[in-house]
């Protein structure tokens, strides 16, 4: 069983290395860490992912992943699609969830990944996407799974007390690439916000006093968090895990309420609020979503309606655990 804090990735050959290089698994991590700065689009990284298990490494530690999406359309993806694995008898119980990977850009070319059923199906509890990585979570155990490359990391237990069977998740995030020095995984229940920094030994946890944590973005340097009520704080790290709320005026003619669901999503150095919410046409529903910048220039912090987001185009799923991101540029 792999041990916690242990980031698990392919490795290349243990026999002897010998002189020179022997082909294409061979080139050295820098070359392929530019060849992966050139990519083009999501099809040349799954290619680049899937060429070999060296390349897979490589791309796995790529300490930029998260630069792809200012420079690519987002991709669909259809979770719970059930295949039978490859050289495994059809009556055995090991089985396969495959995601349906759909590029907007080329609806043509299937991309398909593969999540192993304890990871994303059964008792595990989806609780947010966060730098290329899958968090679930339950039991009070937590994984982060790379759903390309197949690698992942079990942080230790979460060090709540009660029953961590009825214990509800309610976000997941990392607030930087694992592979990156100060990466840290912050998970949110009911009534607490935990911290894990990546690869040591605990969890420093917060306790919240009225409202849940349910979205956190990082913009300008620092993270923002905002809970059930749409009150929005300042997250700290260190020296101790806090939270300082922002106190905010809203402009205009719909603030954000229960019916009305609100986004956190950063665009370049503007921090969006985005609320969406449904109007009845004679044949159809059709989904309105009016977004909000945080104007900061004043003593009490504003947030302003925005009529053009100019170049950016941002993306926000059903679910609150999936976090919302901004592409630019997107006719290209």
């Amino acid at each position: 069983m792999q041990s916690p804090s242990k980031l698990c990735v392919a490795t290349g050959s243990t026999q002897p290395a010998e002189s020179g290089l022997q082909g294409w698994a061979d080139l050295p991590n820098g070359l392929l860490d530019s060849i992966l700065a050139l990519s083009g689009s999501f099809r040349d990284l799954l290619a680049f992912a899937a060429t070999c298990r060296s390349w897979r490494a490589a791309f796995s530690s790529y300490p930029s992943k998260s630069a792809f999406c200012a420079k690519f359309p987002p991709l669909l993806v259809q979770f719970h699609v059930l295949v039978q694995p490859p050289d495994v008898p059809s009556n055995s119980h090991h089985e396969l969830r495959t995601c349906k990977v759909i590029d907007p850009t080329n609806k043509n070319i299937a991309l398909r990944c593969q999540i192993p059923q304890d990871i994303y199906g059964g008792e595990k509890r989806f609780v947010g996407t966060s730098y290329g990585q899958l968090i679930s979570c339950h039991g009070g155990h937590c994984i982060v799974f790379d759903v390309f490359s197949g690698a992942k990391v079990s942080p230790p237990r979460l060090p709540f007390d009660g029953d961590f069977q009825r214990e509800f998740y309610y976000c997941g995030t990392l607030t930087a690439p694992l592979t990156s020095p100060n990466s840290h995984l912050l998970v949110g229940t009911q009534t607490t916000l935990f911290d894990w920094p990546v690869g040591s030994d605990s969890w420093s946890e917060l306790q919240l006093s009225d409202a849940r944590i349910e979205q956190i973005v990082k913009w300008n340097g620092q993270f923002i968090a905002m809970d059930d009520s749409y009150k929005i704080y300042t997250l700290q790290l260190s020296p101790q895990l806090g939270l300082q709320e922002i106190t905010t005026e809203w402009v205009g003619d719909l603030p954000p309420c229960s019916y009305v669901k609100p986004w956190l999503v950063v665009c370049g150095d503007m921090l969006l609020m985005v609320s969406c919410f449904s109007t009845m046409c004679p044949s159809r529903s059709v989904l309105q979503c009016i977004p909000h910048r945080l104007d900061i220039s004043t003593n009490l912090a504003k947030w302003v309606e925005v009529k053009q987001l100019d170049n950016w185009a941002p993306f926000a799923g059903g679910d609150v655990r999936s976090r919302p991101f901004s592409c630019l540029r997107l006719e290209r």
